[in-house]
C-alpha cells in the first residue's frame, strides 16, 4: 500500500465525522490547510452571510491563510482583537464584542473519537464562544488533535498542549521551564476553564473542519 501513514489518518477522520454528525456537528475534511480555507471562504461565509466575524487564539485560524482572507472580504465587520497599535482597553472591549459575532473561529485542544470537543482557556473567551453566545462557530482541527477518550483528551492538554502553549505565549509560567503541568498558581497560569463539548446546539451551530495534517498544538 503507498502512503500507508495517510491512509491510516484518514480512515480515522472518517469515523470521527461520522462520531460528530451524530453529535449534531455539521462536519467537513479538508486534505490541506489550504482546502480548509477554500471550504471556508468558498461555502461557509457566503452561506453564513455574517455581518460580524471574530475569533478566539488558534495557531491553525492563522496558518491556514483563513484569517488573512477573512480581513480582505468586503461586507462582514471583522472583530480582531489583536490588531497593532490598540490599547488594552480596545482589546478587552473587543474580545467581549467577539462573544456576540454571528460567525466565530477557533481551534481545539483535543476531540475524542466519540466527538467529543475538549478545551481548557486561560481568561474563557475562547470556549466561552463555543458553548454560548456567536450565532455560529467554526471549529478547526487538525489530525493530531484526535485521542481515544476524555481521558487522553485532558493528559493531551495538560502534559503536551498547555505547557508548548504558554512557552510560545512567554508565559511566566513553571511549565515553560519543566515541560510538564506543574498545577501552579502562577498569576499567569493559563489552565483556568475546562469545557467537555458533547454535542452541538443547535444543531449544526457548531462546524468542525477535520484537516488531514497535523496543525496548531
Amino acid at each position: 500500500m503507498k502512503n500507508p501513514v495517510e491512509h491510516f489518518h484518514a480512515l480515522r477522520l472518517d469515523e470521527l465525522k461520522t462520531a460528530l454528525e451524530a453529535n449534531n456537528f455539521e462536519v467537513w475534511i479538508a486534505d490541506t490547510a489550504i482546502q480548509a480555507k477554500e471550504i471556508v471562504i468558498n461555502e461557509i461565509i457566503p452561506r453564513s452571510t455574517p455581518k460580524t466575524i471574530a475569533w478566539g487564539g488558534s495557531m491553525t485560524f492563522i496558518d491556514s491563510g483563513i484569517e488573512a482572507a477573512i480581513k480582505t472580504l468586503d461586507g462582514p465587520t471583522v472583530i480582531d482583537k489583536n490588531e497593532p497599535g490598540i490599547s488594552k482597553e480596545e482589546k478587552a472591549e473587543r474580545v467581549k464584542a467577539a462573544m456576540t459575532a454571528e460567525l466565530y473561529f477557533t481551534g481545539t485542544n483535543a476531540v475524542t473519537e466519540k466527538g467529543q470537543l475538549v478545551n481548557l482557556d486561560m481568561i474563557g473567551n475562547r470556549v466561552g464562544a463555543l458553548t454560548f453566545g456567536p450565532r455560529e462557530v467554526v471549529v478547526l482541527m487538525g489530525q493530531n488533535k484526535l485521542v481515544p477518550d476524555l481521558d487522553s483528551a485532558m493528559d493531551r492538554i495538560r502534559e503536551y498542549a498547555a505547557p508548548v502553549n504558554a512557552m510560545r505565549l512567554d508565559m511566566k509560567t513553571p511549565c515553560t521551564k519543566t515541560g510538564r503541568c506543574m498545577n501552579c498558581n502562577s498569576p499567569a497560569r493559563i489552565c483556568n476553564t475546562w469545557t467537555i463539548t458533547e454535542k452541538s446546539f443547535p444543531p449544526k451551530r457548531v462546524k468542525v473542519i477535520l484537516i488531514r495534517r497535523d496543525l496548531g498544538l
